[in-house]
């Protein structure tokens, strides 16, 4: 899971109002780093903690990543085994103004685990990895921050238990691949964590019962903040029963004429609430799954969908499929193959989720209306055959969202930078979000919203 901590140096910027001029924060020397490690030394060498590392292998790991261009090493990785570890840590942090790094399943795409160049302490929390509590009456469960989504849910199958965690990549924001029938991770499905402040405060956002009308929502406020100032753990999230399901693919004339298919799929044709997922690829995308994807299978190299179906019964996920066949016909959807049982069924699924492993970098995600989406993933998509930048197009389709995969070099940061505001202007035209951008509020919000944005970080509300 990526965000498992969160570094807390925005905290530490001064108080800006609409009409003052942004300062940059003030963290401390090269001095203050090499203070903060001897300290780090001596206040946890006589614990049990895992450990303090400078080596610079250990660094490569931690701090660089083959999915974006901007890697910094942290300069130093710290292995907490309790909260107690890591309350002396921040504390450690806060007093040499040393910014803190966040890693745990290290999934993040767009940078996250990067250092800071005049030094940070990255906390790496791999040897907090146990669930601690599972609660298959409640449906819910506690775990620690170094425990990972499929972790937890290869565990529950194990032991028998028809549940599963179904937020698909993890507890960010983001939408992923199970949005479109589970929503986000801030759809309520964290109930309860605790928090470590950046003052080394230690709080719980709520009680473990499933209905509170007492008080602000603090658990959505520090869930999915990825680029904010805080930590949790543990971790107390629902779970959701096990169903059913089935996959289905389907090739289209372009990406526009798919996306379409997918909006009347759920918002006309009543198939919604059976549509557990439902991914956009274009053509090179089919291409590059064919030619470096692992499976036995060829597909027609056209922009198409995949669909995972989930119902009761088999009977009722084929008479669902034909349905939403019926609906792909109609735009111009062709070769519709539905799996023939379970295997099938994970192999197909499997080619979707490869998708990462065929592009060598990523543009953040565009999220619009889904009224609004084929004209924004065919206008993106002509945009980059503009540009004749190899890539390929992947989406949530079913969330209103998509992603493009640009190979690049160095050489080309420019383009892409380009192609990127491009992409956004589009999007802010559509009333959309950019998901994965810092800038996302002043880009798509009112000056009053970026403010008060602002005031939470900075601890003024």
């Amino acid at each position: 899971m990526c965000g498992a901590v969160g570094g807390y140096n925005i905290a530490l910027s001064t108080v800006v109002t609409p009409t003052t001029a942004v300062h940059p924060l003030e963290y401390g020397t090269e001095e203050d780093f090499k203070s903060a490690i001897k300290e780090l030394k001596e206040t946890l060498q006589h614990s049990e903690f895992g450990g303090i590392s400078t080596d610079q292998a250990d660094l490569i790991i931690h701090g660089e990543s083959p999915y974006h261009h901007h890697n910094q090493d942290s300069g130093v990785v710290v292995y907490p085994r309790n909260t107690e570890d890591v309350v002396k840590i921040v504390k450690i942090a806060n007093k040499f103004r040393m910014p803190v790094v966040p890693y745990s399943g290290a999934t993040s795409l767009e940078g996250q685990i990067s250092g800071h160049p005049g030094g940070s302490i990255c906390v790496d929390m791999s040897a907090m990895d146990a669930i601690l509590e599972i609660h298959e009456a409640d449906a819910d469960l506690v775990y620690q921050p170094g425990v990972g989504w499929m972790t937890v849910n290869e565990t529950l199958c194990n032991k028998g238990i028809p549940l599963f965690f179904p937020i698909d990549p993890g507890p960010t924001g983001c939408s992923g691949t199970n949005a479109v029938q589970y929503g986000t991770a801030k759809g309520e499905w964290f109930l309860n964590l605790t928090v470590i402040l950046p003052s080394g405060e230690v709080i719980k956002t709520r009680r473990r019962s499933r209905k509170s009308a007492a008080g602000f929502d603090l658990a959505n406020l520090f869930i999915g903040a990825e680029v904010h100032y805080f930590c949790h753990f543990p971790l107390l999230f629902r779970l959701a029963p096990v169903p059913p399901t089935t996959v289905a693919t389907v090739q289209f004339p372009n990406v526009r004429a798919a996306a379409e298919a997918v909006r009347q799929s759920i918002d006309v044709a009543g198939v919604g609430a059976s549509v557990q997922r439902v991914e956009l690829v274009d053509d090179n995308f089919m291409k590059a799954l064919n030619k470096f994807g692992s499976s036995k299978r060829k597909y027609l190299e056209k922009d198409g969908l995949f669909f995972k179906f989930q119902g009761h019964s088999e009977a009722a996920m084929k008479e669902i499929a034909k349905i939403a066949k019926a609906v792909c016909e109609k735009n111009g959807g062709t070769g519709f193959k539905l799996a023939n049982g379970q295997t099938e069924a994970d192999a197909m699924w499997s080619n979707r989720k490869n998708a990462l492993h065929i592009g060598l970098s990523i543009l953040p995600g565009a999220c619009v209306p889904v009224s609004k989406l084929p004209e924004l993933v065919y206008e993106t998509k002509k945009d980059i055959a503009d540009a004749g930048m190899p890539s390929i197009l992947v989406g949530h389709a079913g969330d209103r969202d998509f992603h493009t995969f640009l190979l690049q070099t160095l050489q080309q940061l420019k383009l892409v930078s380009r192609l990127l505001h491009k992409n956004v202007g589009l999007s802010l035209e559509f009333r959309s979000t950019k998901k994965h951008l810092v800038e996302e509020v002043n880009w798509g919000s009112r000056p009053g919203t970026v403010e008060l944005t602002k005031n939470v970080i900075r601890g003024e509300i």
